[in-house]
């Protein structure tokens, strides 16, 4: 029995980084008490070694000096390096659940599938950076201030006053700039997804004469996400300015008031510097949040979107183990829905399709564009999940299947197929690191791909999925086909197979299919061109979405000209 061990994986990685917080809390108490230090020192050497002239007590009070000062730096050291660990630990905790949620929204929809991985980009970053530690010294400011009043109560409620000041200053800072850091963020989402797709299509674009509009739109989108953050980083320089402006001037304040409580023999001339190091001391923190309020803002945004993203999956339900399935596949009443809603009047990609394949069965798919054969596909193979209706296979709908086994006993064919960056052997594999070679070359051999593949520079050992890669579009499709054929699967899905082959290639698909045919793989081949389909024994037809005519091959190419309109006749 498979069991959940992670919901509420973002939480729960917080959670677990509470000792973490806890231990740079202790250090920061301690770190704020070596603080004070430098004020006690200096009213030490006013008060009582100038007025003795001793200097015993002078070298003795620079020897306790160096040695809290040490201790300081140590401690200092020990907060950096546990926050560090503890940014580090909450990636580790995080990024696969992140990374895995960005493989299921491509599958769905690109739009802001890369934000889950930036945010926790962005996370690590405050985590290991200064921002957070103006924030755990925050909490000690009162140390500094009830120093201050126990030196004189007037300068204690000036400190305060001042401190009031500063903090009203980071709530209005907080409170002006946290609209354009989210906007801001949104854009530069959707920028970098856009600039990944041109990376992606960069051929075309070059050979198409599109650099110079393309570059244009993405200037448009680069000005748009900049707009935001350059006014939001306008505003906060001008409050962290203005902090910092006042802190001095308070410094000054404090001083001419010590110096006027001095002069009527109040305090000390030691306390008088004392209480500038202390107040300056207590305001610190505060500024040192405001002069890191943009990565502080950032922050909390992607800490915001984190929680709801990555706490938003649903919980893997229990699962037991299934035996592997022969590849008997039932489908009722699918239905997809369009995303963004109805287009042309249509409401559905895929509407009430039903239909029933044993195992051994080789279907043949076709329709005229649109008419929804990706979109079966992908629900066929469990990419996208059916908005209604069920898909089972071998009796068992889809999701009671852990994704990753059930993926060992499918191969799929896309239609647009890519290499991801490794060897040609590592792509047929699947990238599994127990991969047998035998079980690669059958896979390429059932392809038909085995000679053209030890043609290649260094045959199997050959770099693939980069641009300098030595496929054309019609070998990255065979060699996709191979990958789909690993370990020979029971259920295989094949959309549009011949889409870049030759003559040659097609007569290697058909044997290919014919093979995979005899040993009783399930094979569903999305086909425009009959011919691939010569080994089919059942054909569909679907038409806008639904499923038109659905039988024996012979009988369904007999009716198929009378089942499709008249507007429509051409089928592929």
């Amino acid at each position: 029995m498979q069991k959940n061990k992670m919901q509420r994986p973002y939480r729960t990685a917080l959670r677990q980084l509470r000792r973490s917080f806890v231990q740079a809390g202790l250090f920061s108490a301690v770190i704020n008490l070596l603080m004070l230090t430098g004020p006690l020192y200096m009213l030490q050497i006013y008060d009582r070694v100038l007025s003795s002239g001793s200097m015993a007590t002078l070298t003795g009070l620079f020897a306790i000096v160096v040695v809290l000062y040490l201790f300081l730096g140590v401690y200092e050291f020990m907060r950096s390096r546990i926050l560090s660990r503890a940014a580090y630990r909450l990636d580790a905790l995080t990024s696969t659940t992140g990374f895995r949620q960005l493989l299921e929204q491509e599958g769905e929809t690109s739009a802001g599938a890369g934000n889950v991985m930036r945010d926790l980009e962005i996370m690590r970053s405050f985590l290991s950076g200064p921002a957070i530690r103006g924030l755990f010294d925050a909490p000690w400011i009162p140390i500094f201030l009830v120093a201050v009043f126990i030196i004189h109560p007037w300068l204690g409620y000036l400190t305060l006053a001042g401190a009031g000041i500063v903090v009203a200053t980071a709530l209005i800072n907080q409170w002006v700039t946290s609209h354009t850091t989210t906007v801001a963020m949104a854009r530069e989402g959707a920028e970098r997804a856009f600039s990944s797709q041109v990376l992606r299509n960069s051929e075309t674009i070059r050979a198409l004469g599109m650099r110079g509009v393309v570059s244009e739109r993405w200037r448009e989108m680069h000005d748009a996400s900049l707009v935001p953050s350059q006014k939001g980083g306008d505003r906060s320089d001008v409050f962290s300015a203005g902090s910092r402006a006042f802190r001095l001037l308070l410094q000054s304040m404090l001083l001419t008031a010590g110096a006027y409580l001095a002069l009527n023999q109040q305090i000390s001339a030691g306390m008088i510097v004392g209480t500038s190091i202390l107040a300056g001391r207590a305001l610190a923190p505060v500024d040192q949040v405001i002069g890191q309020w943009r990565s502080i803002s950032r922050s909390f945004v992607a800490h915001r979107r984190l929680k709801e993203s990555l706490d938003s999956v649903s919980a893997e339900k229990p699962r037991v183990s299934l035996p592997a399935p022969l590849g008997a596949i039932s489908l009722t009443g699918v239905t997809k829905n369009m995303s963004g809603g109805a287009q042309r009047g249509r409401k559905h990609i895929l509407d009430g399709v039903s239909f029933d394949l044993e195992a051994g069965d080789v279907l043949g798919v076709i329709g005229n564009n649109a008419a929804g054969k990706s979109s079966l596909a992908r629900l066929l193979v469990g990419s996208w999940q059916p908005d209604e209706g069920e898909v089972r296979l071998d009796g068992a709908t889809l999701t009671q299947w852990d994704p990753d086994v059930l993926g060992r006993h499918i191969g799929y064919l896309p239609q647009h197929v890519e290499m991801l960056p490794g060897t040609v052997a590592e792509n047929i594999s699947r990238f599994d690191p127990k991969a047998r070679e035998g079980d690669i070359f059958t896979a390429a051999r059932a392809a038909g791909v085995h000679e053209l593949i030890l043609g290649l520079p260094v045959g199997y050992a050959t770099p693939v999925g980069v641009p300098e890669q030595p496929l054309s579009g019609g070998q990255v499709q065979r060699i996709g086909l191979a990958r789909a054929l690993y370990r020979l699967p029971s259920l295989i899905v094949l959309d549009e197979p011949n889409a870049h082959l030759d003559g040659h290639g097609d007569e290697a698909l058909v044997e290919t299919i014919r093979f995979l045919r005899k040993r009783g793989s399930t094979v569903v081949v999305m086909a425009h061109q009959p011919n691939v389909l010569a080994e089919a024994n059942k054909v569909l037809i679907l038409y806008q979405g639904k499923l038109a005519q659905f039988g024996p091959r012979e009988e369904i190419y007999r009716l198929a000209m009378r089942a499709v309109p008249a507007r429509n006749k051409k089928v592929g």
